[in-house]
């Protein structure tokens, strides 16, 4: 996906100028649902598959192909350790979870630490020169994940705002500076 002339040399000018801080009502209602999941510190299946139909339903048939049991244990384990490593590769173990699908989940659980690693941000962090792989945005791993986890952080703490609306901020001027329409280019990725 072609972005146009982002008139911005720097994320931080463009996250300064876009901050938004108004969270989806779907999104925010989603959030509240997964309170309970972050207490006792694993998902379940249909919580795992809320996740799914909010980020991505191309996955749900690999999604809904996990057992309870599977579920629980590897969103346990995800959620229990201090390692973001351990946390990513966890969630990775689960069928249809891919880097961005785990970030939903991170992000959905936790707001104020994560955002959700997808295409558009990351190009427009590619553009700004912020990161420097993956042109096109697709294909992460946990490199690519934790180097963009880092810089939402930066700009959380930079502007007193959770990591999530930076990641919001980046998505909404992505679709701002885009060319053309973003998911029939990437519709068979």
């Amino acid at each position: 996906m072609a972005l146009k002339k982002i008139p911005y040399r720097r994320a931080s000018a463009l996250i300064k100028h876009y901050l938004s801080t108004d969270e989806d009502p779907e999104t925010v209602e989603l959030i509240r649902q997964m309170r309970p999941a972050r207490v006792r510190r694993y998902l379940t299946r249909s919580e795992l598959e809320a996740v799914c139909r909010w980020k991505s339903t191309r996955a749900i048939r690999y999604i809904k192909s996990n057992s309870d049991t599977l579920v629980q244990r590897a969103t346990r384990r995800a959620l229990t350790t201090r390692s973001e490593r351990h946390r990513l590769e966890e969630l990775r173990t689960l069928r249809g979870v891919s880097v961005p699908m785990a970030s939903a989940i991170l992000m959905l659980l936790n707001p104020t630490r994560y955002g959700v690693i997808d295409i558009r941000v990351w190009q427009l962090l590619h553009q700004l020169g912020a990161v420097a792989k993956k042109p096109k945005g697709v294909g992460f791993n946990f490199n690519n994940w934790y180097q963009f986890l880092m810089i939402i952080r930066h700009f959380s703490k930079k502007f007193s705002v959770s990591a999530r609306n930076v990641e919001r901020t980046l998505f909404l001027a992505h679709k701002k500076y885009q060319k053309g329409r973003l998911y029939q280019q990437y519709a068979a990725v």
